[in-house]
């Protein structure tokens, strides 16, 4: 089994990248908080790898620390969460926030992850909530607000998706103008700056 790959970054893409490693590439899966942390192409990167064999398939999910890679571990051990769903889970939070979702028993914030429903949810907060004193970051001490609308910085990168860019390259450009602009940045200004940028950028 594949644990780890170092190599050439050789391309992002929305939930995926490929890592050149001695002229092989090898398409990993992976959460936009991954991808959002590897360097651009082609610069060299490590990434841990969860291998999961299938009759059809060898798929590799890629996680940039063994926090988020011991979480997706957990994730998948609960009915109905796949490699998919753990990765969608894993970008819309860290394994500090899932913690306080799951110690808070708040199921709110867990649906907001792609492909997790009210049902899903609330299995995830059952098998879960007695496991989470286990995991790489200790539930003591952490400070959590559940979630209870989607941030301008959230519908900022929703509509630059829906116009047709990467994530990973949406998610960083809106986070760069987010610290230009500050916290009161209003979603319209977020999305007009970040338009800008990467205009400016594929003219480059």
């Amino acid at each position: 089994m594949i644990a780890q790959l170092t190599g050439r970054v050789d391309s992002l893409s929305d939930g995926s990248c490929v890592i050149d490693v001695g002229g092989v590439g090898y398409l990993v899966q992976a959460s936009s908080r991954t991808l959002s942390a590897l360097p651009e192409p082609p610069v060299p990167t490590k990434l841990l790898i969860e291998t999961h064999v299938r009759e059809d398939a060898i798929i590799l999910y890629g996680f940039a620390d063994g926090a988020e890679r011991d979480w997706f571990r957990l994730l998948t051990t609960v009915q109905g969460v796949g490699g998919k769903v753990a990765l969608g889970i894993l970008s819309a939070m860290s394994p500090r926030d899932l913690i306080g979702a799951i110690s808070a028993g708040d199921k709110a914030s867990l649906t907001r992850a792609q492909g997790v429903g009210p049902r899903l949810a609330v299995r995830l907060l059952t098998e879960l909530k007695d496991k989470t004193g286990t995991m790489p970051t200790s539930a003591a001490g952490v400070s959590y607000t559940p979630i209870a609308a989607a941030t301008p910085a959230d519908d900022a990168l929703s509509a630059l998706v829906n116009l047709g860019y990467r994530r990973q390259e949406a998610q960083q450009t809106v986070v760069r103008v987010l610290e230009r602009l500050g916290d009161g940045a209003t979603l319209d200004g977020l999305i007009r700056e970040s338009l800008k940028e990467l205009a400016q950028r594929s003219l480059g």
